[in-house]
């Protein structure tokens, strides 16, 4: 009897756990209210010296990229400069906007949850980890075959599952906001257009979604999502339903006949964003690798500064009037080394292809660079 009842606990403890799962969905928003403007308005006021606006950029590249960037982090707090005010201040306290892309995300979000208490903890769950392994396992799970084929869950939202349990531990973020550090802005590529999806609250106003109590599992998941290997995360789009407009600040530069030329992507980044303001048309949206439509992280700072420049040269107030300088660290991780295949008269198989994918992200991410140079915002 006693084996029976045990038996028939686990046949039916075997099907709750093989059964099919629900993905998480993200709430909508009620009625919309306009935020303080760009991202720099807000994020300016409590970091570091208020005459400087450093940013850190971590790009995509695999495992290589995460530990690259936490390296380049864990040395910051040793490092002392002098602010354009002439103060000594450690470099890692002058960081107003950490950026990150694909596994560069998982540093960024998770510096900005838990600070500095990220250097006692990151290597040990997550970058010497075998991270890999592990969703490996879990895919080929039997008991995790039913929750692999319900609609809108994949691998990636059991990848997701993985780094909430050994790294983020159910923050959203909410969390992140309360945690009081520099902005961070993670981003995805929605797969069907190739915009740039950025977890940032002013972008999914535009939705119509509320990013407060979106996971930052499922957005770092969201944004290495390397397209075959992983599926890709599933949110969904309110678009039209809470009132949105464009803010003041945008329409200063829209709502004219002749915008200052820097305005031109702008201009492009509103055109990718008002195709994620109708759900009538597109009631979901898919997140790959962020890495597919800006490898370095950098490309939403582009539209930031080319915006802050349209407004000077229309003759506009804008929020670094009062900074001095702006200064730029990117953390480079893609490797894209050389080949032979020039050599032999036999294309190169499907998996030397695939490990060459680098090369154009490359290309992309020298011109962003090239593309900040020539920025000029009236700064010294």
């Amino acid at each position: 009897m006693t084996f029976l009842r045990i038996s028939l606990l686990f046949a039916v403890a075997s099907l709750l756990l093989g059964g099919c799962a629900t993905r998480p969905v993200n709430p909508p928003i009620i009625q919309y209210v306009p935020t303080e403007g760009p991202l720099f308005e807000k994020l300016h006021q409590n970091r570091g010296d208020q005459l400087d606006l450093v940013i850190l950029a971590f790009s995509g590249g695999g495992t290589r990229a995460a530990a690259l960037s936490y390296g380049v982090l864990e040395t910051l707090p040793r490092i002392q400069v002098v602010s354009a005010s002439g103060k000594q201040i450690r470099l890692l306290d002058e960081f107003d906007v950490i950026t990150g892309v694909s596994d560069g995300s998982f540093t960024a979000l998770a510096y900005g949850l838990y600070g500095e208490k990220l250097f006692d903890m990151y290597e040990k769950s997550f970058l010497k980890r075998d991270v890999q392994g592990e969703l490996i396992a879990r895919n080929l799970n039997p008991l995790n075959s039913r929750a692999l084929s319900s609609t809108g869950w994949g691998r990636s939202e059991l990848a997701a599952q993985l780094y909430d349990e050994i790294l983020f531990n159910g923050a959203t973020f909410d969390d992140l906001d309360r945690a009081g550090g520099p902005a961070i802005a993670v981003g995805a590529t929605e797969l069907s257009t190739g915009s740039r999806v950025v977890f940032l609250q002013q972008n999914f106003d535009v939705m119509c979604a509320e990013l407060g109590p979106f996971k930052l599992s499922r957005a770092a998941a969201a944004s290495s999502a390397v397209p075959v290997a992983l599926s890709p995360i599933t949110i969904n789009n309110y678009g039209g339903s809470c009132g949105y407009h464009k803010p003041q600040w945008i329409r200063q530069l829209t709502d004219t006949y002749k915008p200052p030329r820097p305005a031109g992507r702008l201009l492009k980044r509103l055109q990718e964003l008002r195709e994620l303001d109708d759900a009538e048309e597109d009631r979901y949206f898919h997140l790959v690798d962020g890495a597919v439509a800006d490898n370095l992280g950098l490309r939403g700072v582009l539209d930031i500064l080319e915006t802050f420049e349209a407004l000077r040269l229309a003759g506009q107030p804008t929020p670094l009037d009062h900074v001095r300088r702006i200064i730029i660290f990117v953390v480079n991780s893609v490797s894209t080394p050389p080949t032979n295949w020039n050599t032999s008269e036999n294309p190169p198989g499907t998996l030397a292809i695939l490990s060459k994918t680098g090369v154009p992200m490359d290309r992309y991410s020298s011109e962003s660079v090239e593309l900040l140079k020539d920025i000029d915002v009236g700064q010294e």
